[in-house]
């Protein structure tokens, strides 16, 4: 055990939502732990791709108590780690790194919300009251299977590797995907060589000013879905797409003029359509999402008939349903940086009386 006294909650993941919620945590003094896989601050921030710089990022709200970091042409991969490390600092979050979560145990077996939870991480172990999940979705990359992926000897990608523009100069490139990744590589490289488009759904371009009414339909369409316990969908494929100054060229060269539906299999050195036609590409992006990091939670038997986690307060909160010791940041409706924020604050409250309760 890593000690043992039982801890009244234990935030896994440091990350913006992580920090958000031992903030919270803190102010409401509520005794906790954050366990991060990092070796470093930063969360998923430091893993994104050397050409990302704060000017490309949509924004990153800033944690509670803070000022959000300046939108410059700094790599966001070293400004944000450096910003968030700072944050960590400043509130002395009571963060141990890296420490890599296997799975979470529940020591009062069947009965659900009556145990303490034992939380594994390798050899060691820690043991609450409560737990904030604050895995994100980074570590979890979604790659759809088509016939023939085996088969392709060009160069695939998924958004995590991303080697930046420079590395397809001259190389045909595909870039999968209907979300604002798939936009911003097209943006990046469609100036240095030739690019194709491709995604599942014809895409949905956002032509008027995204209002803060525009941003919170789009939430609650998010919140519906995990209220009725089905997998999330990000907050970002509900808010439609819209061009940046700097993708501007790529947008005269006809980068986005020319989407095509989805190939039906890859071949050597390309894709086959469906209706036989071939061609012929050097290399794809995959920009095709990710999935929610919680394998570690399977032991609770939190996901519902639906395949999804459903949340409590009609998807608006960051509780469990099936179990109030469990809150979930960074899942659903709050999978963004503003969302996030207010999320920890949420959690913590939950925390809070999910502790009352069992004190009852």
């Amino acid at each position: 055990m890593a000690g043992s006294a039982i801890l009244d909650s234990l935030v896994i993941g440091a990350g913006q939502a992580g920090l958000s919620a031992s903030y919270h945590l803190t102010r409401l003094g509520i005794s906790h732990v954050v366990l991060d896989a990092n070796e470093a601050p930063g969360g998923a921030w430091q893993h994104r791709w050397d050409a990302l710089t704060m000017r490309d990022v949509h924004g990153v709200a800033e944690p509670p108590g803070s000022a959000p970091p300046p939108l410059t042409l700094a790599r966001a991969n070293e400004a944000i780690p450096a910003y968030f490390a700072a944050y960590e600092a400043e509130h002395a979050l009571p963060i141990e790194r890296p420490v890599r979560v296997d799975r979470v145990d529940d020591e009062g077996g069947d009965s659900a919300a009556s145990g303490i939870l034992t939380v594994h991480a390798g050899e060691r172990s820690w043991r609450t009251r409560t737990i904030v999940n604050a895995t994100g979705t980074w570590t979890q990359p979604f790659i759809p299977h088509y016939p023939g992926a085996s088969e392709f000897r060009g160069e695939q990608f998924h958004t995590v590797a991303y080697p930046g523009p420079e590395h397809f100069r001259g190389k045909r490139t595909l870039v999968v995907g209907g979300g604002a990744s798939a936009v911003q590589f097209l943006g990046a490289i469609a100036p240095l060589t030739e690019t194709l488009w491709v995604t599942r759904r014809e895409p949905v371009w956002r032509t008027d000013d995204f209002t803060p009414e525009a941003g919170a339909a789009a939430v609650a369409l998010v919140e519906e879905r995990v209220a009725a316990g089905l997998p999330p969908m990000s907050v970002v494929s509900v808010t439609g797409l819209a061009l940046r100054e700097q993708e501007r060229e790529a947008e005269r060269l006809g980068a986005y003029g020319d989407r095509r539906p989805m190939f039906d299999r890859l071949e050597a050195d390309g894709v086959r359509w469906s209706d036989g036609s071939f061609e012929r590409v050097d290399a794809i992006i995959w920009a095709t999402g990710f999935r929610p990091a919680i394998a570690h939670l399977a032991p609770l038997s939190l996901r519902s008939p639906a395949g999804g986690i459903q949340l409590d307060r009609a998807g608006r909160g960051t509780g469990a349903v099936v179990d109030e010791r469990v809150q979930l940041v960074g899942y659903g409706p709050s999978a963004s940086t503003i969302g996030a924020n207010r999320a920890g604050r949420t959690a913590a409250t939950g925390v809070r009386r999910a502790l009352a309760a069992l004190v009852a």
